[in-house]
C-alpha cells in the first residue's frame, strides 16, 4: 500500500473529522482520501464521539454528506485500495465516477478479471465504458433467464385467458379442479412430465 495511505490511522478522530471536512468540498480530487478517512471513521466508529450511534447520521448531520455517497467512497477506497493496493496516481485518473461504475463488477470478479477492470476503467472514455457494462448486464440477464419460471409465465398466462380470471382467481379454480382429484394419479403425472421438460432442457444445452 501507497505509504501516504498509513498516515489516517495515525491521526487522531479530531484530526480525522476535520480532514474529512476540509477535502468533501473538492470531492473529485480527494475522493481517495476522503474514502480513507471515511473508512477508518466507519471501522473505528469514533463517530461515537461526536455523540452519534450511527455512521450514516454522523456523516449527513456533520457534513451534509448522504450516507449513499459516503458508503461508495468507503467502497471505492476499501475495493481498489485494501484489497486491489491500485496506486494513487492510477485511480485519480480513472476518477471517482467510472471507478464506481466498476466496482460492483470488479467485486465479483476474480483477481485476473480484477486487474483487467481496471485496466478498461482507465482506457475507456465513460460513454463507452457505460455502453460495455450495459451490454455485459444486458447478456448476464438474458443467461440467468429460469426456464421454468418461462414455462409457468407462458402457462399462467394461457389459463387467465381460456378462464378469463384473474391470476388469484385461477387460484380458486385451480383448486376446484383438484379438489376430488386422484392424487396419486397427478403426482404420477407431474414426474412423467417434469422429466421430459428437464430432458429437453439438457438437450438444448448440449447442442
Amino acid at each position: 500500500m501507497d505509504p501516504k495511505f498509513d498516515r489516517v490511522e495515525n491521526m487522531t478522530p479530531d484530526e480525522q473529522f476535520s480532514a474529512v471536512a476540509r477535502l468533501k468540498d473538492q470531492l473529485e480530487e480527494n475522493f481517495v482520501s476522503l474514502g480513507q478517512l471515511l473508512s477508518e471513521i466507519r471501522r473505528s466508529k469514533s463517530f461515537r464521539r461526536k455523540g452519534y450511534e450511527k455512521f450514516k447520521d454522523f456523516v449527513e448531520a456533520e457534513y451534509a454528506l448522504s450516507s449513499s455517497l459516503a458508503g461508495k467512497l468507503v467502497q471505492v477506497f476499501d475495493v481498489f485500495v485494501e484489497e486491489m493496493d491500485v496506486d494513487d496516481a492510477t485511480l485519480k485518473n480513472i476518477g471517482f465516477d467510472r471507478l464506481q461504475m466498476v466496482r460492483p463488477l470488479v467485486q465479483k470478479a476474480d483477481w485476473g478479471e480484477r486487474d483487467a477492470w481496471v485496466q478498461m476503467a482507465e482506457d475507456l472514455p465513460t460513454p463507452q465504458l457505460r455502453g460495455h457494462i450495459k451490454e455485459l448486464r444486458k447478456k448476464e440477464k438474458e443467461e440467468e433467464i429460469d426456464p421454468k419460471k418461462v414455462f409457468i409465465d407462458q402457462y399462467l398466462e394461457r389459463m387467465t385467458a381460456v378462464l378469463n380470471c384473474s391470476r388469484t382467481d385461477l387460484n380458486f379454480k385451480l383448486a376446484l379442479y383438484f379438489q376430488d382429484a386422484d392424487l396419486d394419479t397427478v403426482k404420477t403425472k407431474i414426474r412423467e412430465r417434469q422429466r421430459s421438460f428437464e430432458s429437453e432442457l439438457n438437450k438444448e444445452d448440449i447442442t
